[in-house]
């Protein structure tokens, strides 16, 4: 078998199962906290703990499921994840009280979770070395992709048809995942007895040290794009573009098709600073662009630079967080980058909703361009300067 072939069936089949997933998951992500309200005349506060809830079980059980990764064979966990995550679709139809949705979410958040950190080990073990950011950038791009399509199916399916149609697509999009899941053939690794009695439980086991400077520095910009995901179709409503609201991400995603075989490769022929020093750039000026958005040409120009910056900077970011870690610890390493990350997507909901109480989006989204550009400093002093350091130090004593 070709070493260097990256479009294998097993990375085609992780892909696809991904896609699945997270569309399922923007299924749910952009219509429940609308179907509380509705179905059960709850508030928007607790309208927004449907995300919330789901969030925290997907962080609680992801350092868990990378433990069990490192004892498992990867392709058991990621199956019995996708099982539970089809599992928890089939129960949306039942629940009567805010309180039963909230337990349904809280349970499929765990296959979510699960099923993510699983899936992102398995392609970091799949992907060639020498491919690795081409790679990756692909696999993640199954996650953009669904962010697109999902939000408009979603929101389709709940305005014209209902709230049971949309149920029942979730459990159809969770069943491809988990149908894709079955075809992935992963060779499960023996472990040395070092490694099983390394396994004991404790806190620092669950986390990968080297995962979190850079992981740090992914839920930095976590904050403010936090504000994309939640607010950005309220924002366009308030200064009169909702007609093109919908085609944000869309522009978003073609952007990404378009940019991502140059920046995987770059990634991989001249390292991670050449891709991130100019997309930290990009992405602040698509934020200041989008704080100024008069015109459906602006506000769209800003979702492609948008795209094009933090597009690039998640999959960068993970594919950095899963070099640094040994080959036994990838699993850590992307719970431990995951986890993080969504730390900063959940901590940025609740701060954004209160910030654009006061100062109102478009302020916020002007200052968020500056605040983007501070992380140029934090990346090189989390990451850059201290790989330099130690590259240094590798060719003094060589």
């Amino acid at each position: 078998m070709d070493r260097t072939k990256l479009w294998t069936k097993d990375f085609i089949s992780i892909s696809l199962s991904n896609f699945f997933l997270f569309l399922t998951f923007y299924f749910l992500l952009v219509t429940l906290p609308n179907f509380a309200m509705q179905e059960f005349h709850s508030s928007a506060s607790e309208a927004g703990l449907m995300t919330t809830v789901f969030l925290i079980s997907a962080i609680i059980s992801r350092p868990i499921a990378g433990k069990w990764l490192e004892r498992s064979g990867h392709q058991k966990i990621l199956l019995t994840a996708l099982i539970l995550f089809f599992g928890g679709s089939l129960f949306y139809f039942f629940p009567k009280t805010i309180s039963g949705m909230l337990i349904i979410r809280f349970l499929h958040g765990i296959g979510f979770g699960m099923a993510t950190t699983a899936a992102g080990t398995i392609v970091a073990d799949l992907v060639p070395p020498s491919r690795r950011g081409e790679g990756m950038g692909y696999f993640i791009m199954s996650a953009n992709l669904a962010m697109v399509l999902g939000p408009f199916i979603g929101i389709t399916a709940m305005n014209s048809w209902g709230p049971m149609v949309l149920f029942t697509l979730s459990v159809v999009g969770a069943m491809a995942s988990l149908i894709a899941g079955l075809f992935i053939r992963i060779a499960k690794r023996e472990h040395t007895k070092t490694e099983v009695a390394y396994s004991s439980f404790s806190f620092r086991n669950f986390f990968e040290a080297s995962a979190v400077p850079i992981s740090l520095i992914g839920a930095f910009f976590a904050l403010v794009y936090s504000s994309i995901l939640s607010f950005v179709n309220v924002y366009a409503n308030e200064v009169h573009l909702s007609a093109v609201s919908s085609l944000f991400f869309v522009v978003y995603a073609v952007v990404l098709l378009i940019s991502r075989p140059f920046t995987g490769k770059l990634f991989d022929l001249r390292g991670p600073n050449v891709i991130v020093f100019p997309s930290i750039v990009l992405f602040a000026i698509g934020m200041f662009l989008l704080s100024n958005s008069g015109t459906a040409s602006t506000f769209l120009f800003s979702a492609g630079l948008i795209g094009l910056g933090w597009g690039t900077l998640f999959p960068t970011f993970q594919t950095i967080a899963l070099q640094d870690a040994p080959p036994k610890k990838r699993g850590l390493a992307t719970a431990t980058f995951l986890s993080i990350f969504d730390t900063g997507i959940g901590l940025g909901s609740f701060v954004v909703g209160l910030l654009v109480a006061k100062i109102g989006f478009g302020s916020f989204y002007f200052i968020s361009s500056f605040y983007i550009l501070i992380g140029i400093v934090l990346y090189y002093f989390l990451h850059s300067r201290k790989k330099e350091q130690v590259k240094q130090y590798e060719e003094r004593i060589n």
